[in-house]
């Protein structure tokens, strides 16, 4: 009797939300990609100037925008559609609080490969470009323009993180720093703003550094922050108080991370310290969603990469020669996890 009560009590609702899960996520992302929210920037409008703004056909264009306002990411009064302090300050692309190019690149490129994460659950194979035979970094580094788009993207999803670092970690300490694989400069920039007394740089492949002196000089912070171009794998890493790995070492695989850590820890000087910071799986492996479907999301992108635990993390700083590690959480998903050279 108990059971049949229990599961008269059941309801379908939330699997069929999950499995209709990407309708939501594919009207957002075709609004970001429209440039919807930088539209709306300037001001309210109404449906039918939003619509010819946007070059959008008749048929559905209240539908879409409407859909915005049930999701939360737009506001209609008087049938004028706005956007939300939220969209407001983080998807307007003229505000360098924006966002969007990691929502711009899952719009252009990952929502069609995931569209194969069954066949990638079945072989253990990258989904993406890398099946029609083509070289993915190699490719994107040389093309400034899906570069530049690449490096905006890997400042949406670091701004967040950036910041908090900047506040969580103990600065006062330290003189200087080093982003390896830093992309656009996100989390240099943020440091530099925050704590006058550092002197930052930034390692990656050469063709990075146009674009991330570019984002620099937004900041007028050309004078503290420089630039060093090389391969992290070929190539020793500078030496700095503090080395920073944000969303990288989640690209490799077990033994490629362990390198980049002994690399690190063989260039920091005494009393120096890594923080490694990704969307980290929790230790139990069964609340940080986010991280879990990043960890799929390596699977789709990359040959050998996944995302890890916070225990993982500290273990292999641990291994590589780290005797003191610190976990500390970010917003969102995000966890930093440091390493303490004695």
């Amino acid at each position: 009797m108990m059971a049949a009560i229990r599961k008269s009590a059941l309801k379908p609702d939330r699997l069929m939300q999950l499995g209709t899960g990407f309708w939501a996520s594919r009207t957002f992302l075709s609004a970001v990609e429209l440039g919807l929210f930088t539209h709306l920037a300037k001001g309210a409008q109404k449906e039918e100037a939003l619509r010819a703004a946007l070059g959008l056909h008749a048929r559905s264009a209240r539908d879409f925008f409407d859909a915005l306002v049930a999701m939360g990411v737009l506001r209609r009064r008087r049938g004028l559609y706005a956007n939300t302090p939220e969209t407001d300050l983080f998807l307007d692309r003229n505000k360098p609080t924006y966002i969007g190019g990691i929502l711009e690149m899952m719009a252009s490129r990952l929502y069609g490969f995931w569209g194969a994460l069954t066949q990638g659950l079945r072989t253990g194979e990258p989904q993406n470009e890398i099946r029609r035979g083509e070289d993915l970094f190699g490719a994107l580094y040389a093309d400034p323009q899906r570069l530049r788009g690449f490096l905006s993207a890997m400042t949406g999803i670091s701004l967040g993180a950036a910041r908090a670092i900047a506040r969580k970690f103990p600065w006062k300490r330290y003189r200087s720093f080093c982003d390896v694989g830093g992309a656009q400069g996100a989390v240099g920039v943020q440091l530099a703003l925050a704590h006058a007394h550092l002197a930052g740089s930034e390692f990656d492949l050469p063709a990075v550094q146009p674009i991330y002196e570019e984002y620099v000089r937004r900041f007028g912070l050309q004078g503290r922050l420089t630039f060093t171009g090389g391969d992290f794998f070929r190539d020793p890493l500078p030496s700095a108080d503090v080395l920073i790995m944000g969303h990288v070492l989640h690209d490799w695989d077990l033994q490629q991370k362990h390198l980049l850590l002994q690399k690190a820890y063989s260039a920091l000087p005494k009393n120096g310290a890594l923080i490694v910071y990704e969307a980290m799986i929790d230790n139990d492996r069964s609340r940080n969603l986010p991280g879990l479907l990043m960890s799929l999301n390596m699977l789709i992108e990359t040959p050998g990469g996944f995302d890890f635990t916070i225990r993982d993390c500290r273990q292999w700083l641990k291994t590589v020669g780290f005797r003191r590690t610190q976990a500390i959480a970010l917003p969102g998903p995000d966890t930093m996890v440091i390493g303490y050279r004695s």
